[in-house]
């Protein structure tokens, strides 16, 4: 089942801004993080530096607002990753609430990243971190949506076919005839939120299903 989604409604289940979730997910792993780090250090230091140099001449403050702006580097670099995505979904015409199951589970082996490291001989050797990915396939009583994919944990072993499963999807045409995105996805029956990044406002998506969908079920 597809229910278009009203003028307005779609930012208000996405918003511009980052929220919390969307910050720590953005945050990235630990390397990403002291990558982050270590920019905001040395280019806040570098910065400064020339700031305190240059403090009689017009460029002075220019380069003391750089400093703090490096400085400040692992706080809005998270932000303005999250708001990027964000904007991904938010252009898009056309949105609906899906309600439909899951038709399939699968899983695969995705590689994380690869880097060389020395073994006990000296000898470098390429390692790979791999990581489970869970992949299920939805569709309703109209046939086939799309996947919704996202890395696996412990407690998705619950998730079965028949599962019942909301998302929004995302087109560039008002009949949906074509699917451009698909967002993260609520599992009521198990109360559990699955997708490989938290697009959706959670609690507001709820309530939206909650109204949509019994007004639905009552025409």
């Amino acid at each position: 089942m597809l229910i278009p989604l009203r003028p307005g409604e779609l930012q208000r289940l996405i918003p511009a801004v980052a929220t919390a979730g969307q910050f720590r997910f953005s945050l990235g792993s630990p390397q990403e993080i002291l990558q982050r780090v270590m920019v905001a250090t040395i280019g806040g230091v570098i910065t400064l530096l020339i700031s305190q140099s240059q403090m009689s001449s017009r460029w002075g403050p220019f380069w003391l607002v750089t400093g703090v702006v490096f400085l400040l580097y692992i706080l809005w670099g998270p932000i303005v990753q999250a708001g990027q995505r964000n904007a991904t979904l938010r252009r898009y015409p056309s949105a609906a609430l899906f309600e439909g199951e899951v038709a399939t589970v699968t899983t695969r082996e995705r590689v994380e990243n690869r880097h060389e490291q020395a073994d006990s001989r000296g000898k470098l050797e390429l390692i790979e971190n791999r990581r489970t990915w869970m992949l299920l396939e939805l569709e309703d009583e109209d046939g086939y949506l799309g996947r919704v994919a996202f890395p696996m944990e412990k407690n998705h072993k619950t998730i079965r076919a028949g599962t019942v499963i909301r998302c929004l999807v995302l087109s560039e045409r008002k009949d949906f005839s074509r699917i451009g995105a698909l967002s993260d996805a609520w599992l009521p029956g198990l109360r559990m939120w699955v997708g490989e990044y938290p697009y959706l406002l959670r609690p507001a998506f709820e309530e939206l299903c909650r109204l949509r969908l019994s007004r639905a079920a009552r025409n």
